[in-house]
């Protein structure tokens, strides 16, 4: 059975429906026109229509923002008018008429914020306590003034700073929900033990334990506070009064001249170190940063009670002692980062006393520089003499003992993290900085104990030794992982070959045995590493290929160094040094891919630029040695891999060995020795074309060209005839349109280059006579028109340019 109304019931309820729907839409259409009219005024009266609604102006600031910076505006108003009021213009009244007058004010400043609160007035009540806060400050100041004149003026502060902030703390307390007059208290607590120092005429020791009881109290408020920014403001104070008071003791402490007068400040460190250590045990928060200011204080308290009495030297291990003390807490009952601040305390006494070893270690690399003027001039006196430079000896004798104790504290630091006490990473870079600190001991010890000069050579070859076989074979493999300990004993290793091949140079005795021991350890490394080195240790790679390459410089010094012993003059040295580069080419032919051959030979090159170097002034022996540095790259263009460079190379090689030897037999018709070469060339790359249609035509025909076009355009370019000139120029076009004809790349460029050098050297006395008789302005005014047209067609030169590239990439 379906109910159904019937037809006219239904109507009925709809037109209901839409009557109620009418009047709802009725009362929401008045609603939005009162609100209207209440953010916009109405421009002409009339009912209310329905359309699109109207954009309202968004205001530019909250009214919260605004009421905060109106009452801000009022409370800095009213504390100046207090304040002018104060100090400056109430003269005419009594002295109890000022009285009552401000402190009625105080009062009702002091007591409006409670009736404020409960009213809602929050930010209200916050502006006027801080006015309450400022007219407080004023009465302390109205009753100096008026009352206690003759007061010691910082004992009365001092008083006064203590009295405000007990009374800001008990205000705060009773109107908990004002944010200004606790942290108030803090700041304010913290001047007067430090002021009644001051007033009682204390010393800066005195001083110092006031600013470290304040500290104390500071910490204390940490511990025991809630409101939390009282205890956030409080933190910070405790560590800006507890690290000012320590700073005092600590340069009280380094100063002092005197045992009794380094434990005066030595207490006061060792309180602060007490505090530190306890903070960071019952604050995990700060337990680092804490234990690390405690490690520090407790290093500079001990150490600077040996101080007065040693020379600076051993101070110094003095304090390194009293740090490696530090790592016996590493089994101490207390939280791990506080082990870790009181580990990073002795890792900061390891530092300054590197940092006090650096001038020493810094002379001895770098000294031996000044040998490289004055080559076997005479064995100096001693190791000191040898450097030239003295960084103060006589208070370093104790450096090499510093920079080994302190490469020992850096090796503890595996037993620390091996208790779990510090992170495991730490362990191979501690090991690294031991490494490298050991080496440097062991480095300025015979300057430090000024041995002799055979000595110094001898410890420095040694210790080259010991590094590059630590480098090599103690090496710890674990995952493809090459150690930091041998990356840092192969640099060593390299910075100690060089700074003992300069230390020799003094002597020719001493400088032929430590090049001949160096190559044998180089080489021997380099060798060591090819035959241990894995697939694994790709790290080790660039290491094998800087010992190499060090190998080949340390050939190259020896062969000039024994060729000089025997008083051979340079020019005759030069040929001989070519040796390396083709020992070096061998030795690449049978690496062949290795990852050292290419380092190997490009370092064995530079020999070749010395030999030049060492032939110049002789031009004969110039082109011996060019010609036989063309061979080596003849050589090595036989390979495949180096083909191409090598190939260009040694063309280039031999043409300049040629002009060079022209040169100094003082040819004046070049061609006639030039031409046959040419020609026999051209025959070779017709048929090199012919054999292998796609080689190059600068392969073919390049070398060949060159041969005879350079020289000639050379001495052309001297001559002051003008058959060569005519003879080469049209030499040079024939050329030209050949490699224009048969689309020839190295004919075109070299015979338009060659035609355009050529032409210019004719045409430049008519060019220079021409220019001299224009006027002055002329020429600038031309080049300016030329930019101009350049500028106006510069895509369509752009376009010519970019055709004229694909020409010539398309020739052979």
């Amino acid at each position: 059975m379906e109910n159904v109304p019937r037809p006219a019931e239904e109507l009925a309820v709809l037109d209901g429906e839409l009557a109620r729907i009418d009047a709802r839409r009725a009362q929401l259409l008045a609603r939005r026109s009162y609100l209207l009219t209440l953010l916009t005024p109405v421009a002409a009266p009339g009912p209310p229509r329905p359309g699109p609604p109207v954009p309202v102006r968004v205001p530019e600031t909250s009214p919260p923002s605004v009421q905060n910076v109106l009452l801000a505006l009022g409370g800095v108003l009213l504390t100046v008018a207090a304040i002018a009021f104060t100090v400056v213009s109430w003269g005419p009244m009594g002295t109890g008429g000022r009285s009552i007058v401000l402190g009625t004010v105080t009062l009702a400043a002091l007591a409006a914020p409670a009736a404020l609160q409960r009213r809602g007035l929050t930010s209200t009540a916050e502006a006027v306590g801080a006015l309450a806060l400022v007219l407080t400050v004023l009465d302390a100041y109205a009753l100096y003034r008026v009352a206690l004149p003759e007061t010691d003026p910082l004992g009365y502060t001092a008083t006064a700073c203590a009295v405000l902030a007990a009374l800001w703390a008990g205000y705060g307390l009773l109107l908990d929900r004002l944010r200004a007059p606790l942290p108030a208290a803090v700041l304010t607590a913290q001047l007067p033990l430090s002021l009644w120092a001051l007033a009682a005429g204390a010393g800066q020791l005195t001083l110092g334990w006031a600013l470290l009881a304040t500290a104390v109290a500071d910490i204390a408020l940490v511990l025991r506070a809630k409101p939390v920014p009282a205890r956030s403001i409080a933190g910070v104070t405790a560590w800006v009064t507890g690290g000012w008071a320590l700073l005092i003791a600590c340069g009280l402490s380094v100063t002092a001249g005197t045992v009794p007068d380094a434990a005066r400040p030595g207490l006061l460190l060792a309180a602060g170190a007490a505090v530190g250590l306890w903070v960071a045990v019952r604050v995990p928060a700060v337990a680092f940063a804490a234990a690390l200011v405690a490690g520090l204080a407790a290093i500079t308290a001990t150490g600077g009670l040996l101080r007065p009495s040693v020379p600076i030297g051993w101070a110094v291990v003095g304090y390194l002692l009293c740090g490696a003390a530090l790592l016996t807490t590493v089994r101490a009952p207390l939280p791990v980062l506080a082990v870790r601040g009181l580990c990073a305390a002795a890792g900061v006494s390891v530092a300054g006393a590197v940092l006090w070893a650096l001038p020493a270690t810094a002379v001895t690399l770098l000294g031996p520089m000044s040998w490289a003027d004055r080559v076997w001039s005479g064995a100096p006196g001693g190791a000191r003499e040898a450097l030239g430079t003295d960084p103060g000896w006589s208070a370093m004798t104790t450096a090499p003992l510093v920079l080994l104790i302190a490469a020992a504290l850096l090796a503890a630091a595996l037993l620390v993290a091996a208790y779990g006490r510090l992170p495991a990473s730490s362990g191979p870079a501690a090991l690294s900085g031991a490494t490298a600190l050991g080496w440097a001991a062991v480095l300025i010890l015979p300057a430090a104990l000024d041995l002799g000069y055979a000595a110094a050579v001898a410890i420095h070859l040694a210790l080259t030794a010991g590094a590059l076989t630590l480098g090599v074979y103690g090496r710890r493999v674990a995952s493809g992982v090459w150690s930091p300990v041998s990356t840092t004993a192969m640099v060593c290793a390299l910075v100690g070959a060089a700074d003992v091949a300069l230390l020799a140079l003094a002597t020719e005795t001493a400088t032929l045995i430590t090049l001949g021991v160096l190559l044998a350890l180089l080489c021997g490394g380099a060798v060591a590493l090819n035959t241990a080195v894995t697939a694994a240790t790709f790290a080790a790679r660039p290491f094998q290929a800087l010992l190499a390459c060090a190998a080949v410089g340390a050939a190259v010094a020896l062969l000039c160094a024994v060729c000089a012993s025997a008083g051979l003059p340079r020019e005759t040295i030069a040929p001989l040094v070519v040796a390396v580069p083709a020992a070096a080419a061998m030795l690449g032919a049978r690496l062949r891919r290795h990852p050292v051959a290419l380092p190997v030979e490009l370092t064995a090159s530079g020999a070749g630029l010395l030999a030049v170097a060492l032939a110049s002034g002789h031009p004969e022996t110039v082109a011996l040695v060019l010609a036989l540095c063309g061979v080596v790259a003849a050589g090595t263009a036989l390979r495949p891999e180096r083909r191409p460079a090598a190939g260009y190379l040694a063309a280039a090689l031999f043409v300049l060995a040629t002009w060079v030897r022209l040169y100094a037999s003082d040819v004046a018709t070049p061609e006639a020795y030039t031409l046959p070469v040419t020609a026999l060339a051209l025959v070779v790359g017709v048929l090199r074309r012919r054999g292998d249609p796609e080689a190059s035509s600068w392969t073919a025909y390049g070398p060949g060209l060159a041969a005879t076009l350079l020289p000639s355009l050379v001495a052309a370019w001297g001559d002051t005839h003008w058959l060569r000139p005519l003879a080469l120029g049209v030499a040079a076009l024939a050329v030209t349109l050949v490699g224009a004809r048969l689309r020839l790349q190295a004919l075109l460029v070299l015979g338009g280059t060659v035609l355009a050098l050529d032409t210019l050297h004719e045409l430049a006395p008519y060019v220079v006579q021409v220019v001299g008789a224009l006027p002055r302005w002329l020429p600038p005014a031309l080049a300016g028109l030329l930019l101009l047209a350049v500028g106006a067609t510069y895509e369509r030169r752009l376009h010519d340019a970019r055709r004229l590239r694909e020409s010539l990439g398309r020739m052979r």
